[in-house]
This record gives C-alpha cells, sequence and structure tokens, in this order.
C-alpha cells in the first residue's frame, strides 16, 4: 500500500497517475504542524495545464520562501479520478503533504479562463468545503480567487470569500498577517475578512449589496460593511526586477503544455488594441532588468534540466533590449542542446532573422495575428498593422525559407462587413501568392496557409466591453461566408480555414459580462454535470442551454444587446488605472475607424501613469 492519499488500486485504474503523486523535482517540502499557516494554491484544470502556469510558481516560490508558511498545490482531479473519489468519498487533497484541502487555512484559485469555472465548483465540492460561501463553517479554508477573470469577479462572487484583485506579490503576505493576529485574537472567519476587506485590492464579495432596475440593469452596487471599499484598485508591482522569481521552478514528473523555462521579460503592452483585456489590466508596460533575466535564464536551465527556454511577454518585440537579451541567449545555450523559443514576435526583418537562428526553418511556421480580413476594420479594432507590413513580413519569411503560415482572425468584431469577412479569405490568397512568386528552384517545396478565426467576445475594461456580441447563429453563418470565399480562391489547395465552436465563445461572453444573477446558471450547470467545459470531450452545451433556461437568464440581455456607456456595468467597481472615459473615448474612435497610436509614438491619456512607475510614456508637460 502506498503512503499517499490515493491507494496503488486507484493510481493503477487511472489515467496519468504522475498528476497526483507530487514529489517533482523541486517541490517544497516543510513539516504542516511546524508553519503557522497553509496555502493551497490550486489552477482548477488539469495538471499539465496547470503545471504550466507561470503565476502559480512565482506565488509558491514566493509563499515558501517565508518560514511561517507552507504553500501546497492541487490541480483538478481528470474525469476519471473525479469519478472514483466521489464514489470511494476521497477528499480532494495536495500534492505535496497528500493532506485534504479542507485541514488548510487557504484555498487559493487562479481563475485563468472563464471555460473553467465549473471545475472551480467541482475543486470545492471534492475538498469537502461547502459550494456557498455564506454556508461554510469557522474551520473551513478561506477561499480567494484571482487571476484575469477576476477583474470581472460577479459571476463567481457567492463562491468565494474573497477577491485579490491585481498581481499576486504585492500584498499578499499583508493579507496573510491580518489572518494571524485574527487568529492569535481569537476572532471569527467574518472578523478576518472584516481586517481584509481594508487591505487595498481586497474585495469580499458578501460585503456589497447589488440592485436591480426593472430592465435587470444594475441599480446600485453599495458596500454593507463599513470597512468594504467604494473603490477596489488593482495591486500592481512596480519593479519587476526587484521582485519573486523562481530560481528553482517545479519540474513535472510528466510532459505539460509548456514543458519549458518561462522568462517573463515584461509586463504590460504598448499597444492599444480596443478587443484585448491583458492589454488594459496589465498596463503600464513594465520591463525586467537585461541583468536580472541572464541570472534567471542560467539559474533556470540549470536547476530544471529543461532543454528549452521561452520568453514570455504580450508582445516581445516591445521589449526594450529584446536584442541584446536574444544575443546573449543564443551565444551562451544554443550550443548545448538549449532552444530558444520566442512567442509574441512581430514579423519583420529582425525577428525573422532571428528566428532562423534559433529554429529550424523547415520544420516550423510562422504566424501572423492581423486579427480581421480588411484595413478598415483593422482601424477600427486598433491592431496598428498595415496588408502593407504584413505582405512584407509573409515575402521576407517565403525568402528565409519558411514554407508555412498561420494566420488568426476573429469574426464578429464591432462594424464588420461581409466584405471584411472575405477579406480574410483575400489576405490568405494574397500570401500564397507571394510564395509562388519566388522562383520554383528556390521554393521550399509547396505553401500552406492556415488561417483560424476565433469568435470576438467583448470583454470588461476595453473600449469595447459595451458592445454587442454575435449569437451563435450569426458567428456560424460568418464562418460559412469565409469558408466558401476560401473555396473561390486561384491557390484554394494552399489554403486551409478553421473555426472555433460557437457555443463555447457564447457562453464564455455570458460568463466574462455576467453579474451575480450569473452565479445561479453556473452552480445549475455544475450539478447537471457540467465540468471541464475547456474540453472539447467533456464540454456539453445541452447541458449549459438547460441550465440558462432553467435560472431564468435572457442571452439577449447578457450577449446581443449594445449597452449604454451610462449603464452600471457588474466590474465596475474596480479600478484598473485605465480610466472609464479612457475607453469611452476609443470606442467612440472605433466608431469612426480611427487609429490611436502606440504608448511609445503618442501617450493617449489612459490614466495609468498615477501608478507613478513602469515605463509609462505620459507626456508629464
Amino acid at each position: 500500500m502506498s503512503n499517499l492519499a490515493l491507494s496503488d488500486d486507484i493510481l493503477l485504474s487511472i489515467d496519468k497517475p504522475a498528476r497526483y503523486i507530487g514529489n517533482e523535482v523541486n517541490m517544497v517540502k516543510k513539516d504542516p504542524k511546524a508553519v503557522e499557516v497553509r496555502f493551497a494554491m490550486c489552477f482548477p484544470d488539469v495538471y499539465e495545464i496547470g503545471m504550466s502556469h507561470l503565476g502559480i510558481q512565482i506565488l509558491y516560490d514566493m509563499f515558501n520562501r517565508r518560514e511561517d508558511i507552507y504553500c501546497e498545490r492541487v490541480y483538478s482531479p481528470w474525469l476519471d479520478l473525479d469519478k472514483i473519489m466521489r464514489e470511494r468519498d476521497i477528499p480532494l487533497f495536495a500534492l505535496e503533504s497528500q493532506q485534504p484541502i479542507k485541514e488548510f487555512d487557504f484555498l487559493g484559485i487562479t481563475i485563468q479562463y472563464e471555460m473553467c469555472y465549473t471545475n472551480i465548483l467541482q475543486i470545492l465540492d471534492l475538498s469537502k468545503i461547502p459550494l456557498l460561501s455564506k454556508d461554510r463553517e469557522e474551520d473551513s479554508p478561506i477561499v480567494v480567487g484571482g487571476g484575469p477573470c477576476a477583474y470581472n469577479p460577479e459571476p463567481l462572487a457567492p463562491f468565494f470569500d474573497l477577491f485579490y484583485i491585481g498581481e499576486g506579490e504585492t500584498v499578499y503576505f499583508e493579507l496573510i498577517d491580518v489572518y494571524k493576529e485574527n487568529k492569535k485574537r481569537g476572532g471569527t472567519r467574518r472578523d478576518f475578512l472584516a481586517q481584509a476587506a481594508k487591505i487595498e485590492g481586497i474585495y469580499v464579495p458578501s460585503f456589497y449589496d447589488v440592485s436591480y432596475h426593472e430592465d435587470g440593469t444594475i441599480s446600485a452596487f453599495v458596500p454593507n460593511h463599513p470597512n468594504a471599499k467604494q473603490k477596489i484598485i488593482k495591486q500592481l508591482v512596480m519593479d519587476i526586477s526587484d521582485t519573486y522569481y523562481p530560481d528553482k521552478p517545479l519540474v513535472p514528473f510528466i510532459k505539460a503544455t509548456q514543458d519549458r523555462v518561462v522568462l517573463e521579460i515584461q509586463r504590460g503592452c504598448i499597444r492599444g488594441c480596443r478587443f484585448c483585456q491583458a492589454g488594459s489590466v496589465y498596463k503600464p508596460v513594465r520591463e525586467r532588468r537585461l541583468d536580472f533575466l541572464k541570472e534567471k535564464a542560467y539559474k533556470m536551465l540549470k536547476n530544471t534540466g529543461h532543454e528549452e527556454i521561452s520568453l514570455s511577454s504580450l508582445s516581445s518585440s516591445d521589449y526594450s533590449e529584446l536584442e541584446g537579451l536574444i544575443r546573449f541567449l543564443i551565444e551562451e545555450f544554443k550550443g548545448k542542446g538549449v532552444n530558444i523559443s520566442l512567442p509574441s514576435l512581430r514579423i519583420d526583418a529582425f525577428s525573422l532573422d532571428v528566428m532562423s537562428k534559433v529554429q529550424d526553418v523547415r520544420k516550423s511556421s510562422l504566424t501572423f495575428a492581423p486579427e480581421a480580413g480588411s484595413q478598415r476594420l483593422r482601424n477600427v479594432i486598433n491592431k496598428g498593422l498595415t496588408e502593407e507590413v504584413i505582405l512584407k513580413g509573409a515575402k521576407l519569411a517565403f525568402e528565409g525559407g519558411w514554407n508555412r503560415v498561420k494566420l488568426y482572425f476573429m469574426l464578429g468584431l464591432p462594424t464588420e462587413t461581409v466584405s471584411d469577412m472575405e477579406g480574410i479569405a483575400e489576405l490568405s490568397e494574397k500570401i500564397a501568392e507571394l510564395y509562388y512568386q519566388i522562383p520554383k528552384d528556390q521554393r521550399a517545396g509547396k505553401v500552406q496557409v492556415v488561417a483560424s478565426t476565433s469568435f470576438f467576445v467583448p470583454k470588461p475594461f476595453t473600449p469595447f466591453q459595451w458592445a454587442s456580441m454575435n449569437t451563435k447563429e450569426e458567428f456560424l453563418n460568418k464562418a460559412r461566408i469565409v469558408n466558401a470565399k476560401m473555396k473561390e480562391m486561384l491557390n484554394r489547395k494552399s489554403l486551409k480555414y478553421n473555426w472555433h465552436e460557437a457555443d463555447v465563445s457564447v457562453l464564455e461572453g455570458l460568463l466574462a459580462r455576467g453579474d451575480r444573477k450569473v452565479a445561479d446558471t453556473i452552480l445549475y450547470a455544475y450539478q447537471s454535470g457540467c465540468i471541464y467545459d475547456a474540453w472539447g470531450e467533456s464540454f456539453d452545451n445541452e447541458k449549459w442551454e438547460r441550465a440558462i433556461q432553467a435560472t431564468n437568464i435572457d442571452m439577449d440581455f447578457y450577449i446581443t444587446r449594445e449597452r449604454s456607456v451610462d449603464e452600471i456595468l457588474p466590474w465596475d467597481f474596480i479600478d484598473t488605472g485605465v480610466t472609464k472615459q479612457f475607453l469611452i473615448r476609443e470606442w467612440e474612435r472605433a466608431k469612426e475607424e480611427l487609429v490611436t497610436p502606440n504608448c511609445r509614438m503618442k501617450c493617449a491619456g489612459c490614466g495609468v501613469a498615477r501608478f507613478g512607475g513602469g515605463v509609462c510614456f505620459e507626456d508629464k508637460n
């Protein structure tokens, strides 16, 4: 018999038992009895996805540097183990100590994408923690939510004790110290939440009341506790070279989605794409120093044995020290069998030169993200990418030996016309034509141009947060228009077209833009058996549709209507630094098809300069 939480017969009967046994390279071991605070860090998806998440690696390292805290990990059990745990009444456990999550002080859940919401309820349920915050006893862990989706926490509000708005390195220790003090005084859960609500960036949903107009829009969102703030201000690390970053990241036993060392080179983005939530909420741009990155690259490769290093950023080409960093990585590691991965690069002469040095041109494909098929619509979304630049980049790539190109577009963007949709096929055709302009003896075989479309979801804290969203049928009709146009193209055999699932996108829209009423729908869906909704093989749209109907959710209200700029939005109580006035201005500029220059070219006055740091290009005069 194993000394693990799962017996040998269970481990032998499930797929990938290494997901549940812990003891990976660089795992932290402490005596749970010798610490004052136990923190279970959760990624509510399968182990391979969760182990690839840099944020958890950073916080795991940060927490465990303190002797009084033991941070352990927990991920969603896959469907096979989920079934066994329910049948045999086995409580969910942490990987490090194999002890039940319900015995911990905190359960911190990172909320990376909307389609993991039912998995959050799975984690709570298997941990034997009451799903609703109001039902938890004094000995239940404090359930904390953070991550990108916490910027609209309302659809999940009843399930969480508190949310942390912003970057995890900032006030977590203050929160834990308040918890320790409260414990010493013999305070209750509510006493702790009352003290936590005083901390900047902490949102306690139970301390706020929401009222509605007859039409379903919010009439008021007001604190019901003296410590609850009117506005929750996001918390940021301003100097990201003088903060926590792991020298010894955890190394999984089985192949993870990102099986490599990840070097985060900067946070934020100077580009002002109007559909992009990350570009808005992670402002201002903050760069890591070159010497910091060189040191971390050395240590992490040495301490993990990984054979690949990847640069992480929303827009790597905009990192001011990129050339020096890449030269260093090539000189130091290329000859030692270490691959260098460079995502988020703009395709220009410099980038192509670099990529030809660090990857096998014949095996790799290049990725462009024009996002829209016409220049008019690229101006609407403020993509800042002209057709001339796209074609020039493709031509340079083909001349450099590449013959596979991936193109990413969105369908359903505001103001979109049939001409914009057909432009996706026409741009793909122009790129394929460029390849055949190269003399035949200089070509690397046939060209393949793969165009993929996702469906536009208007996200909170973007200029498009007021936009209407397409229905499933509208999305699919648009995909058919693109597909039909692709088949008319001269080089159609060189073109391939894929599109995202429309029903998943519509549901993502409901979860991204919903209010507290949507929590009932999530709960109903989970209790109907919805789980792993981000996975095609387990997503069940019929169950979700029944949940939407049973909880009286009007999809026209949440999805298809354009919202007024005067309406109180469910997330308006959060202050990301980017002002509402700026977002309204950008929404108007989008309708007028006006491009706003990027931050380095000209300050657009978004408001984040008040954070007082980072690489903010606001004109101080």
